[in-house]
């Protein structure tokens, strides 16, 4: 097989999702945006519907349809960027709750769809979506199912930008009768006054910080295609990133940035052969990774670049980025196996 696989932990999903739900006393929804994290949406939202879960989040009305045909009618499906222009149709016939963000949604939803239920996001200093104070009016919540907000710092728990868009919330939904929802994985972390009527859990579930007990939803498993004995003073791939210092032995992986092994990996990554790490050496390419291996005694078949050994968030670190790129950038070459 000339393509890696990427192994889906469906077991490990649902025991995430089952420990966030036991931080907090309200329902626990979930986030499964971007095709799930990158491991797919359909097979996660079903396991997830197995599980209990009742309430899903998307970013897109586009990324519904395929929620809606593997769920079926029963599960509730928010739409985060709202009733936009060419929408309108796509919600009436999936039944998808849009989450609207700002006056000229609210009037959209009034005049098109007028007996559709609906979702609000109000901006309590995120500035990213949601109504802002200005225009905030607390009449704009009578029959909304849900009044949301997002923490822009809740991965960092001693920050103070959490407290004041808490403060924020509390002051601009006071009184109002509709659910409210303030926290994602990050939030429920943060306790109990975050909670609110409902959590929306999104990273944790796949296994990212800053859900530290996650179990590891995502192994990667990369073929080698062949192995070479490259002597002192040898360049390896482009640009002669890497020479070697003395004889080495390097395996040509099955992977690249073309599959979401980000550029920013190159002579930074370490793949494992079992427990023992090797080292990527030289740049990754569009297909390809060169690994040294010269310190195992039987070159296995395979590589692994996530799974026990190894967690997303620490593949992220090697890269200088985060855990959420290295998932939702896995790219769609690999063989999937869900278990």
């Amino acid at each position: 097989m000339g393509t890696g696989t990427l192994h889906i932990d469906l077991n490990a999903l649902v025991d995430n999702w089952q420990v966030l739900d036991r931080q907090s006393a309200t329902e626990t929804g979930a986030v499964v945006k971007a095709d799930g994290y990158g491991l797919g949406a359909g097979r996660v939202a079903k396991a997830l519907a197995g599980a209990g879960v009742r309430t899903f989040f998307v970013a897109a009305v586009e990324e519904a349809t395929a929620l809606r045909a593997t769920l079926g009618q029963d599960p509730v499906i928010y739409v985060f960027s709202g009733h936009m222009d060419g929408d309108t149709q796509t919600l009436s016939d999936l039944g998808a709750v849009p989450l609207l963000n700002s006056p000229e949604q609210v009037s959209r939803h009034q005049a098109r769809l007028p007996d559709h239920p609906f979702g609000l996001q109000i901006d309590t200093g995120m500035n990213r979506l949601g109504i802002e104070t200005y225009d905030w009016s607390p009449e704009m919540s009578q029959d909304a199912s849900l009044v949301m907000s997002h923490l822009a710092c809740a991965d960092e728990p001693d920050h103070q930008g959490n407290k004041d868009q808490l403060k924020a919330f509390l002051d601009m939904t006071a009184g109002l009768l509709a659910p409210r929802s303030l926290a994602a994985t990050g939030g429920i972390l943060l306790g109990p006054e975050y909670h609110f009527d409902m959590t929306r859990p999104g990273i944790g579930l796949f296994g990212g910080l800053p859900f530290e007990g996650a179990k590891a939803v995502a192994r990667l498993d990369l073929p080698v295609i062949q192995t070479r004995t490259v002597k002192a003073g040898e360049a390896v791939g482009y640009a002669k990133a890497f020479i070697a210092d003395k004889p080495h032995t390097i395996a040509t992986v099955a992977g690249g940035y073309a599959d979401g092994l980000i550029r920013a990996l190159s002579g930074n990554a370490t793949l494992y052969a079992g427990e023992t790490p090797c080292p990527l050496i030289g740049r990754v390419s569009m297909d390809l990774i060169t690994v040294d291996v010269t310190h195992l005694d039987t070159v296995p078949d395979h590589l692994t670049i996530l799974g026990p050994q190894q967690s997303v968030d620490t593949l992220a670190d090697a890269a200088g980025t985060i855990g959420y790129e290295i998932l939702t950038s896995l790219g769609h070459r690999y063989k999937r196996s869900y278990s």
